[in-house]
C-alpha cells in the first residue's frame, strides 16, 4: 500500500492554510502578509478572515497576488453557533467561492437564530470547500463537537499560533478520537498567524501537499484525495506498507514513531536517522495507523491516517 501522498504524481508544495490580515484581526495588509510568505519560501498561502459581521463578512481576494512559484487559495475561517462550552464555532473552509453567503454572525459570540456549527461547515462543503476542524484544543471542543461536524475533510493538528501564544495549540487528541470513531480525516499543521508580535506566530506549521502543479484547484484536489502531510519541521521522503510492516524515509530526524488505536506502539530512534521499517503487530489490529517524525529540536512531521483495510 503506498499512501496517496507518497505515490500521486507530481512534488511536495509548501502552504500555510491558515492566516490574517487587517480584513479581519491581523495586523499586516494583504499584501505585506502574500509578501512575507513568499519571501520564506512558500509555494502557497491561504488568507482565512474571521467572517463575521464585525468585518463586514470578508473572504480575502487575494488573486492578484498570484505568480510564478507563489499561488493563493480563496478561503476564511467561518463562524456560526455554539459549541458545547458555550463559545463560537471557528472552521476553516478553503476553496470558497468569493460570494459564499454569509450566516447571522455579527460578533465572536453565537447569537439565536444562526445556524449551527454543523450547518454552516455542511453549507461550506457544498459550496465546494475543504472544511477544517482548527485549533481544537484551543477552542475546547468536546467529542460530542467534534463528532457533530460531519462535513469535515481534516482536523488541524497543530496551530503554531495557539501554541506559543496559549500552549494550546494541538489537536491530535481529537484527531485519534475521531480516527478510532471511524473518522476518516485528514491533517493539516497551520500558524493561524496574525503578526501582532511580528513573525512570531508565523512560519512555525505548514501544510506539505503533493501535486501535478502549484495552482489553488490542483492543491484542493489534492488535499482532497490526502496527498499531502504536516510539519513544523522533518520531512518525509517516503511510506509505504507490506503485509507486515510499515516503511519509513525522511530527512534526518531522531525518532520515526508508528502509532493507531491502542497504547502500543513501534518506534525507531538514532542520530541522523533517516528510514525505519516498523512491524504493523505492534498494532494489536488497528484499523488504521499513522506515523509521527520527531528530529533533534524536537519539532515533529505527521502522516495522514492509513486506514489498513
Amino acid at each position: 500500500m503506498h499512501p496517496a501522498a507518497f505515490a500521486n504524481p507530481g512534488r511536495f508544495f509548501k502552504g500555510n492554510l491558515h492566516t490574517h490580515s487587517t480584513l479581519s484581526d491581523g495586523a499586516l495588509e494583504v499584501a505585506e502578509v502574500c509578501a512575507r510568505y513568499r519571501a520564506q519560501g512558500y509555494d502557497f498561502l491561504a488568507l482565512t478572515e474571521h467572517f463575521v459581521g464585525l468585518f463586514d463578512y470578508p473572504i480575502a481576494d487575494t488573486r492578484t497576488f498570484r505568480q510564478d512559484g507563489f499561488t493563493t487559495i480563496i478561503g476564511a475561517e467561518l463562524h456560526s453557533g455554539a459549541m458545547d462550552n458555550g463559545a463560537l464555532w471557528h472552521i476553516l473552509a478553503l476553496g470558497l467561492p468569493l460570494d459564499f453567503a454569509p450566516s447571522n454572525s455579527p460578533f465572536f459570540v453565537p447569537v439565536d437564530d444562526q445556524e449551527s456549527g454543523p450547518e454552516i461547515a455542511a453549507r461550506a462543503a457544498a459550496a465546494g470547500a475543504y472544511v477544517v476542524l482548527v485549533h481544537p484544543e484551543w477552542s475546547g471542543l468536546s467529542e460530542r463537537d467534534a463528532l457533530s461536524i460531519r462535513a469535515a475533510h481534516a482536523v488541524e493538528v497543530y496551530n503554531h499560533g495557539s501554541e506559543v501564544e496559549c500552549d494550546r495549540g494541538r489537536g491530535l487528541h481529537t484527531a485519534d478520537f475521531l480516527a478510532n470513531s471511524g473518522r476518516r480525516l485528514d491533517f493539516i499543521a497551520t500558524d493561524d498567524a496574525h503578526f501582532h508580535h511580528d513573525n512570531y506566530d508565523a512560519f512555525g506549521g505548514w501544510t506539505m501537499v503533493k501535486a501535478e502543479e502549484n495552482t489553488p484547484e490542483a492543491l484542493l484536489a489534492a488535499l482532497k484525495a490526502g496527498a499531502s502531510y504536516a510539519s513544523c519541521g522533518p520531512e518525509f521522503v517516503d511510506l509505504w506498507l507490506d503485509d507486515r510492516h510499515v516503511h519509513v524515509r525522511t530527512g534526518p530526524v531522531g525518532a520515526i514513531t508508528l502509532m493507531g488505536a491502542g497504547v502500543s506502539t513501534a518506534v525507531s530512534v538514532g542520530s541522523g536517522l533517516t528510514e525505519a521499517k516498523l512491524p504493523l503487530n505492534r498494532l494489536e489490529g488497528s484499523p488504521w495507523c499513522r506515523v509521527t517524525l520527531i528530529d533533534a529540536d524536537g519539532k515533529k512531521a505527521w502522516s495522514n491516517p492509513i486506514w489498513l483495510e
